[in-house]
């Protein structure tokens, strides 16, 4: 009776142990859902990030699939009521177990660096995607705890909100004017930071219509959870439209509007701004760069960094 019983105890954390692997599966499966970062990608940085991805888990599964396997094949076997497994206690060293541990982890190595020795030129976020087509110019300036876009070509900026025609190249130039942040928009590629007094780069092209999300994925403090915005990725004609509609905005963004856009503030709706601050990308990068520049106003800084 004791025996049966004590065995019923083991099955019954056995199943309680799996019932609680499959409901975390569930869990963490589900996470993917909401946006799913590279498993469904609008543009060719992310397809190429996610065929990366696939092909580094393809690779390692040569080492998950037999680990896996022989976990349960040595659970089974040498159970303790299993009184015919072999027990070998002096079993110090076998050639071919020695070269299968370490050839199989140095090929995987091996294999797994080649694929990133191209990927990292491939992706390099600093390299355009179509040297034969002119870019879109945008300017990304990270704040507490918004996103400021500029469009230096256009004449406006926009916070919280960032939009570009459907298979146009978009060049963005990414500062913070706080602490480090960092930019990313999943369904089109991975993040890059931003940093006060540096200018980081970042390539993309979005090859069908829709929007999507993005935020700052580096903690910045209490309005991190916040600090969204939505990229529309929208035809030739409409971002002409929406470019018209942001000019329309009877707010200027001049050198004191910034000051205070940039003040700490949360859940910033999307705002218009039109006409910009001349050289405002350079003025940011600036202030951190020069003694004495962060005590000047905004249109002094201009003139200190050119």
């Amino acid at each position: 009776m004791i025996v049966r019983h004590a065995r019923a105890l083991r099955w019954s954390s056995r199943i309680s142990a799996a019932t609680a692997v499959a409901g975390l599966t569930v869990l963490c499966a589900g996470c993917g859902v909401v946006e799913g970062p590279t498993l469904d990608p609008k543009g060719p940085i992310a397809l190429s990030e996610r065929n990366l991805l696939f092909k580094a888990t393809a690779i390692m599964m040569i080492v998950i699939i037999p680990v896996f396997i022989m976990a349960a094949w040595f659970t089974i076997r040498y159970r303790g009521t299993n009184r015919k497994a072999r027990y070998t206690p002096n079993f110090d060293f076998y050639w071919p177990a020695e070269i299968v541990v370490w050839s199989v982890p140095a090929a995987i190595v091996v294999w797994l660096a080649f694929h990133l020795w191209e990927y990292t030129y491939k992706l390099d976020p600093y390299t355009e995607i179509d040297p034969s087509v002119k870019p879109l110019q945008v300017q990304a300036i990270a704040q507490d705890w918004k996103w400021l876009f500029v469009y230096p070509e256009h004449d406006v900026a926009v916070v919280n909100e960032l939009a570009m025609p459907v298979n146009t190249p978009v060049s963005i130039e990414i500062t913070s004017d706080t602490v480090m942040n960092s930019l990313v928009i999943p369904k089109l590629g991975g993040q890059i930071y931003a940093m006060a007094g540096m200018q980081t780069r970042l390539n993309l092209v979005a090859d069908e219509k829709g929007t999507f999300w993005g935020r700052n994925v580096q903690y910045s403090g209490k309005g991190f959870a916040d600090q969204q915005f939505q990229t529309h990725a929208m035809s030739k004609d409409d971002f002409d439209a929406w470019i018209e509609k942001v000019k329309q905005s009877s707010k200027a963004l001049d050198a004191a509007t910034y000051e205070t856009l940039a003040k700490p503030s949360q859940k910033v709706p999307v705002t218009y701004y039109s006409p910009v601050e001349p050289n405002l990308f350079d003025c940011i990068i600036g202030k951190y760069s020069h003694g004495d520049v962060d005590r000047m106003p905004l249109s002094r800084k201009a003139e200190t960094t050119e």
